[in-house]
């Protein structure tokens, strides 16, 4: 099962150096999620072959305008192509006067319900539960009312065993994946253990930004198979990093360390680094399995993801 993060915006505050502003793609199988939606989201969509009309749900983490300036052109584009889908948007309270506002400026009236969900910032939430996922709300430590997202697997059913399929009637397949035993016709049982394997475990992942360093954090994001954390700064501007309410990238290391994740994907990286390897090897100091944002690639959640020139 496909299950993927695709950034498509890796730098902090301002478009420079050839980084747009925030934004992902987190895909599961062909359901997809969009994460922040900074200026110029849709036409990096565009470019990584992205269908945005399959986007079902949008989180916006924070007001500042590198994380959803982008919005407004998104959902007018979905209506400018016809869009009848519903969709959803979770972000903060202030989120829906804005596009309220915008709305009725442009006497535009869309074709798609649009369903705009309040997130709060003052403990984790579960904001979302489909077939697929879970998505929870983290809160962070930032300017504005922020929160993280961590997108985790639903269970899945058991794995019918390859040697013994054929001892299973096609219509009770599904019934012995959800846990049963297998009646025979004479009436003879054959436990589901030996007719199935355990379900593969779920993935989990976290976006994190924007966030002074927050060790609260740890134990929301423990063990999950990815972990992306701005790194704005490196720590020769610590002070810089505490004044604007940022991390450095040892500081994101730390929460990969501390939390015992499967590996760290850093970005949000200042318009100052051209090159964001000081970056990567900051982080490697403190964390093992470290890899730099890079925009239109894909992540896959659940496998390794680093490059093994780098570091140990």
């Amino acid at each position: 099962m496909r299950f993927e993060v695709i950034p498509l915006g890796t730098g902090a505050a301002l478009p420079a150096q050839g980084r747009s502003p925030s934004a992902q793609v987190v895909r599961r199988e062909e359901s997809l999620y969009l994460v922040d939606c900074g200026e110029g989201t849709q036409e990096r969509l565009r470019m990584a072959g992205l269908n945005f009309m399959r986007i079902g749900h949008v989180f916006i983490s924070h007001l500042h305008g590198d994380h959803y300036f982008g919005l407004m052109g998104l959902l007018s584009t979905m209506h400018l192509l016809g869009r009848t889908r519903e969709l959803h948007v979770h972000g903060p309270p202030a989120l829906k006067p804005i596009i309220d506002m915008q709305l009725q400026a442009s006497a535009t009236w869309l074709r798609y319900p649009l369903h705009v969900h309040p997130l709060v910032d003052d403990a984790p939430h579960e904001v979302l539960v489909d077939p697929h996922l879970t998505v929870t709300s983290l809160p962070l430590r930032h300017r504005l009312p922020t929160t993280g997202f961590l997108f985790r697997e639903r269970p899945g059913p058991r794995r019918l065993r390859a040697e013994r399929i054929a001892d299973i009637p096609h219509y009770l397949r599904t019934a012995v994946k959800n846990g049963d035993d297998l009646l025979r016709e004479d009436g003879t049982v054959i436990p589901n253990a030996e007719l199935t394997f355990d379900p593969l475990p779920p993935r989990a992942y976290a976006y994190c930004s924007d966030t002074a360093h927050h060790p609260q954090l740890v134990d929301w994001v423990r063990a999950v198979d990815l972990l992306y954390h701005e790194a704005t700064f490196t720590r020769h501007l610590a002070a810089r990093a505490r004044e604007t309410m940022h991390s450095t990238a040892a500081e994101a290391a730390v929460i990969a360390r501390d939390a015992g994740v499967g590996a760290l994907l850093l970005g949000h990286f200042s318009s100052r680094y051209k090159d964001p390897t000081p970056l990567l090897m900051e982080a490697l100091e403190v964390f093992p399995r470290v890899a730099l944002s890079e925009e239109g690639r894909s992540y896959p959640i659940g496998r390794s993801i680093v490059d093994n020139s780098f570091g140990p």
